[in-house]
């Protein structure tokens, strides 16, 4: 069966990558077509129109399309964003983006809802004090920022965090010592979509999972890191830093592609607080999770 994938083309995909590289959607009878997303709006407006099967991004945009109307639903997680709050050269404290612009990628979604709670744990506030620019997903925010002087800040994860630190880019933290356990990337489908095809499902998450043992092996390292550096054309120093920061504990990738419940409590809080959604009360969690498939994706990886 083939399955069309859309992911943004970030290190975080790399247990994908390793799974197709070792051969474990094959195993399972599955060919797979992996599509890159320019930003978060044509791919959750992809997945809806059923140019692709399964998406594979910050988790708040299965949210924000749940919330919607989209029939979307999350069935396993995958790591806690590996962002830095990347600035310009010349920005040496969250005070000094007083009137500057911050690059997002949606302005009311997953990571510049995250930079905004950011800034606003910083006394920042948004349109009072600094003003949002659309630049797209993760590598051309990145490049966005290196090449405009008015984007003065954004979120950005590995390897475009590397990579801009070589171009006069510098962090003032990660997303997870800025803010804590964080539910970033996932995989999204939509719901009709999983009942229909729940074995294929389930196969696939199982070979998911399978790449994320892989990916997170230490006897695998150096096959991983070379895989990085093939598939981004990176320098072996800045391959080596992105595996370090995949593999992180804690901000990293999660165990078998575990689906992080506190720090999805924390999405929906932000999200509640800065858009003031749900009249700044998150809601139960459930509504937006079938995790059935993961458990028994996991139940047969772990009978071997």
């Amino acid at each position: 069966m083939k399955l069309r994938v859309n992911i943004f083309n970030t290190s975080s995909n790399l247990p994908l990558f390793a799974a197709v590289a070792n051969g474990a959607f094959s195993r399972r009878g599955l060919e797979i077509e992996i599509q890159n997303t320019p930003n978060s709006d044509e791919q959750r407006s992809g997945l809806a129109g059923g140019k692709f099967e399964i998406a594979h991004a910050a988790i708040d945009n299965a949210v924000a399309m749940i919330e919607s109307g989209q029939d979307a639903v999350i069935v396993c997680g995958g790591d806690a964003g590996m962002n830095d709050f990347m600035v310009r050269p010349e920005i040496n404290a969250m005070a000094d983006l007083r009137g500057k612009l911050l690059a997002v990628d949606a302005p009311n979604t997953a990571y510049a809802l995250a930079a905004k709670k950011i800034l606003k744990l910083n006394g920042l506030l948004e349109n009072r004090d600094y003003s949002v620019k659309l630049a797209g997903g993760t590598g051309p925010r990145s490049a966005a920022m290196v090449a405009d002087p008015l984007l003065a800040a954004g979120m950005i994860n590995p390897p475009f965090s590397f990579t801009v630190r070589e171009k006069g880019l510098k962090s003032l933290g990660t997303q997870f010592d800025l803010l804590g356990p964080y539910q970033a990337t996932g995989a999204f489908v939509m719901r009709k979509w999983a009942e229909a095809n729940a074995q294929a499902l389930t196969d696939y998450l199982a070979a998911y999972i399978e790449g994320q043992r892989h990916v997170l092996n230490p006897a695998l390292r150096a096959d991983m890191i070379a895989l990085l550096a093939e598939r981004f054309k990176l320098s072996p120093a800045v391959a080596e830093g992105t595996y370090e920061a995949v593999v992180a504990p804690g901000s990293g990738l999660a165990t078998d592609a575990a689906f992080n419940n506190e720090g999805f409590v924390t999405v929906l809080a932000i999200r509640a607080e800065m858009e003031g959604m749900w009249g700044g009360q998150p809601p139960s969690p459930s509504r937006y999770l079938d995790l059935s498939h993961y458990a028994k994706a996991l139940a047969r990886m772990q009978a071997g």
